[in-house]
């Protein structure tokens, strides 16, 4: 009688087991941020630089492009990103010796104000014209 009781146990708790009524609690996939696309132009001076502010929505890659400078597409500038504090540009990726075409990327850890910064580093023999694109959720 010990015996199959015991056996009828064992058979009930594997049943059990294997029945279960629970609803996983699955998280659907999410989908990235829309990404959004930003232009800023401007002029700056020997000595000079230009901060542009912008806000990202969400966590994802922010990537910046000085896509034209003018007249000389060959001249160095500095270019940064990072996070605006309120009243500054706090770089957190900067590039000294940019020129035309540099890119810079980073990942936002959420949303927030970030900034783009364009700056002389004592290479500019003139005022110079630019372009910066930037793409971020």
């Amino acid at each position: 009688m010990r015996r199959t009781l015991s056996g009828v146990l064992v058979l009930a708790a594997m049943f059990a087991a294997g029945c279960d009524n629970e609803v996983e609690n699955a998280t659907p996939p999410t989908s990235p941020a829309p990404t959004i696309t930003e232009v800023f132009s401007g002029n700056i001076t020997v000595n000079g630089a230009a901060t542009h502010t912008f806000t990202v929505s969400a966590t994802g890659t922010v990537t910046a492009t000085l896509t034209q400078v003018t007249p000389d597409n060959t001249i160095v500038t500095g270019f940064s990103l990072g996070t605006w504090n309120g009243s500054s540009c706090q770089a957190v990726i900067a590039k000294d010796d940019s020129v035309q075409g540099n890119v810079l990327t980073g990942n936002a850890a959420g949303a927030g104000l970030l900034c783009a910064r364009i700056y002389d580093v004592g290479k500019l023999p003139d005022a110079i014209g630019y372009t910066i694109s930037i793409v971020h959720p």
